[in-house]
């Protein structure tokens, strides 16, 4: 049934799938580059243990909606080295990224037979641009927040990270998994041009613009210093912008300007790239940073928990129990046999959300936790109490002591219909066609068994939930939830929804 449902993401990518150098897509890599002040990067892996991962995607967004998946599995490291490191230390390239310094890590230990990598400059963390864009609202502290989060607030779409978990070595990798990596890394871009439509708005980016000239950057160090003005914005700039100073004083055919706090100072270069324009200079000078990697960083931490000893539960070694709770077996504890009503009943963790909407699309009561980070107890307690199953993919959930018999399944696909599958196939759950869309999908309560009139609707809905007027001609029933009052309707989107689980289910063979 229609209500407001999960936005989809509204744009339209020029996406490039590049997997070899000679290719269309990596010349328009090249060109895109030459013409492009900024970037966003991201990277896909699977994950491993005990090592870093072999990274098999990198996601490169310029310009135009224009995006690169550059599979690193296909494509010759030894050719792509070179260009990616003059990507990542260009200065007339500002580099998005979010918490960018772990796929750097990665990405250097992928490529340490040809050097690695381990610097990144200039560099701005989307992180930090969403504390910025949060500065003026009152009482709202610094707060890590995921990407998605983020592109729901400052974008007004969810983005979708269902396909984060999903097996990125496997190829060819699927239209889902190259729409993903691409929305990504292109998502980063617009954010970035919300905070900087913003600084520009409230005058932000005062700065003075005086230049270096030629003939200024060719007098060298002694005369340059003997310049009052010019010794005292070395004496104050940072160690970067000085050290841009000193090595334009050694360059003849200066070529490009390089932001400096104050001022501005001309430099060579070797890359034909376009210089940034005077807005995002001072964007960059302001806010902009670095990544650098030490030694430390470019090796595998150890693990601190040698040699423990496994405890007991019951006498069982944790190990053990963990082995045997991974699959399913028993009477689950809705079953009559040991006092349940006969209905399914599930609690799906933060790990499985989506598939708690998904059980619910199908009729089944799927709950999710009270609180949006549970403590373990808790969430146990609150499936003890409900008489509920745990679904979850936290392989450390299953070990914990308050666990009783037959309290968790860990769910082992990955995407959310594959999910679906699994708990109906596990859990031998019937399914119909009269059951699709008959619980609530925000709220997994019950509707009221009398359907409403448009009118009975409309005022129902007052001060609560709009109805579109495009439904008032077409004498439609509603039914409203009887826990959280969301109404709902027998529109486009809620056949579309039953003819998908039609299809997930094979309920129509």
């Amino acid at each position: 049934m229609d209500s407001d449902t999960q936005n989809k993401n509204p744009l339209k990518l020029k996406i490039h799938l590049v997997t070899c150098t000679d290719s269309v897509e990596f010349t328009l890599l090249s060109e895109a580059l030459t013409q492009t002040s900024v970037v966003g990067l991201d990277a896909e892996w699977k994950p491993v243990r005990r090592s870093f991962p072999r990274v098999s995607v990198l996601q490169i967004a310029c310009g135009g909606s224009a995006v690169f998946v550059l599979d690193l599995l296909s494509l010759p490291l030894s050719s792509l080295c070179q260009p990616l490191r003059e990507l990542l230390l260009s200065p007339d390239i500002l580099k998005l990224g979010f918490g960018f310094k772990q796929d750097l890590v990665y990405l250097s230990s992928t490529f340490c037979s040809h050097g690695g990598f381990d610097k990144v400059e200039p560099y701005l963390d989307i992180r930090s641009v969403y504390n910025h864009l949060q500065h003026n609202k009152k009482h709202v502290p610094k707060q890590s927040k995921s990407l998605s989060t983020i592109c729901a607030e400052v974008l007004g779409f969810t983005l979708s990270k269902e396909l984060q978990s999903s097996d990125w070595s496997c190829r060819p990798l699927t239209e889902e998994q190259i729409t993903y990596a691409a929305m990504d890394a292109h998502c980063l871009l617009d954010i970035f041009k919300v905070f900087q439509a913003k600084i520009v708005k409230e005058g932000d980016l005062i700065l003075e613009t005086t230049v270096l000239s030629n003939p200024d950057a060719s007098l060298g160090l002694k005369e340059l210093f003997r310049n009052h003005d010019m010794s005292d914005k070395v004496l104050r700039a940072q160690f970067c912008e000085a050290v841009a100073i000193v090595q334009a004083t050694t360059c003849s055919d200066v070529a490009r300007m390089i932001p400096l706090a104050g001022g501005m100072i001309q430099k060579s270069s070797c890359w034909v790239t376009v210089p940034m324009d005077e807005v995002l200079l001072k964007v960059v000078t302001k806010y902009g940073d670095r990544i650098l990697l030490k030694e430390s960083d470019k090796k595998p931490k150890s693990s601190k928990k040698k040699g423990k000893k496994q405890s007991l539960i019951n006498g069982i070694s944790k190990g053990n129990h963990f082995e045997k709770i991974d699959e399913w077996q028993g009477t689950p504890p809705w079953d009559p046999l040991v006092g349940g009503n006969g209905y399914p009943k599930f609690l799906c963790d933060v790990m499985v959300e989506g598939l708690a909407k998904h059980l619910r699309c199908v009729g089944i009561d799927a709950a999710i936790p009270y609180s949006k980070k549970p403590e373990p107890r808790m969430l146990i307690e609150q499936a003890q109490k409900e008489k509920r199953v745990i679904l979850t993919r936290d392989a450390k959930l299953l070990r914990h002591d308050y666990l009783t018999k037959n309290q968790i399944y860990r769910v082992k696909s990955l995407l959310k219909n594959e999910q679906l599958l699994e708990v109906i196939e596990t859990f031998q759950l019937k399914i119909n066609e009269d059951q699709l869309m008959s619980r609530c999908t925000k709220c997994n309560g019950t509707f009221i068994q009398k359907p409403l009139t448009t009118e009975e609707a409309t005022e129902a809905a007052k001060g609560f939930q709009k109805i579109p007027n495009c439904l008032f001609d077409k004498n439609l029933e509603f039914w409203q939830c009887m826990d959280c009052h969301q109404l709902y309707w027998e529109g486009t989107q809620y056949h579309n929804a039953v003819q998908k689980f039609i299809d997930i289910c094979k309920l129509s063979d």
